[in-house]
């Protein structure tokens, strides 16, 4: 059987950055992928490299854009008041839209589909709330992409959930926060997972009726790790995961540590890789 590397990518707001860090440490030990596959901010880490190809130019590129996305703060941690001013039109500021400018400005125009991406196989994965099964998108060529991006990356309050026909598709990390399972779906034989799943963040005391929602998500979260994690190995795929958190708690909404946190992901990467756990 054919060898396909599926670099999969999860959820976690501006943790992704860690990503990026990874990302680098993977290409210079010249790890390539065949398919790239992600949920909510890995999608569009996933997203851009599909876009503009595995490389050290696009990486570099990337990293320019979460700089730009840490100076304009894209997801306000005042969200709940900024949301309910847009809702009662009272604010010129919309989470939403700023998003969605955001992709364009960076490619992901509304023309852009998946046939157009040439360079390596994307899929962007969001969850439907009808059937409660995770969505590929991407296997129909003739899909957009910033659609599918929009709905990966659906996570109220900041971007509410799209309807679309008859269902309703949000964030893809309802269902599959780092999306191994969608991966064997398309065929993975082996598998790099960069997991953005920190505990600390949601364990922290406090009175506060958020912090036990941030639990709940948490416990579904880690829940559907296990599962996914058991089925690769029980469908022999071997699965590189890479664990990758900063040196402190970070909220998904604080895009401000974003050099921090790409140093921090290129480290804990380069340590795996020198201790053999990356092995293709």
């Amino acid at each position: 059987m054919k060898k396909t590397l599926a670099f999969v990518l999860g959820g976690g707001g501006s943790r992704g950055a860690l990503q990026v860090g990874s990302l680098y440490a993977l290409l210079e030990s010249r790890v390539q992928p065949d398919l790239l596959i992600g949920t909510s901010i890995g999608a569009v880490n996933a997203a851009f490299l599909a876009l503009h190809g595995f490389s050290r130019e696009s990486l570099d590129s990337l990293k320019q854009t979460w700089q730009q996305a840490a100076l304009m703060d894209l997801l306000p941690s005042n969200y709940v008041q900024s949301t309910l001013r847009a809702m009662l039109g009272r604010s010129s500021i919309n989470p939403a839209q700023r998003i969605q400018d955001f992709f364009v400005g960076h490619g992901f125009t509304a023309e852009l589909r998946f046939s157009d991406l040439q360079t390596i196989r994307l899929v962007i994965v969001s969850s439907d709330l009808t059937t409660g099964q995770p969505v590929l998108h991407g296997d129909q060529p003739d899909e957009k992409v910033l659609e599918a991006l929009l709905m990966s990356t659906a996570l109220p309050p900041w971007n509410m959930p799209v309807k679309k026909q008859s269902r309703y598709l949000m964030d893809g990390g309802v269902l599959s926060n780092l999306p191994i399972e969608p991966a064997l779906r398309m065929g993975a034989t082996h598998i790099v997972a960069l997991d953005l799943l920190d505990a600390r963040e949601v364990f922290r005391e406090t009175n506060k009726f958020g912090y036990f929602l941030d639990r709940l998500t948490y416990a579904v979260q880690k829940r559907q790790l296990d599962l996914e994690l058991g089925l690769a190995k029980a469908q022999g795929v071997p699965v590189m995961y890479l664990d990758l958190v900063g040196k402190d708690a970070v909220a998904l909404w604080d895009f401000h540590r974003t050099e921090e946190l790409i140093e921090r992901g290129y480290e804990i990467t380069q340590l795996a890789i020198a201790k053999g756990q990356i092995a293709i």
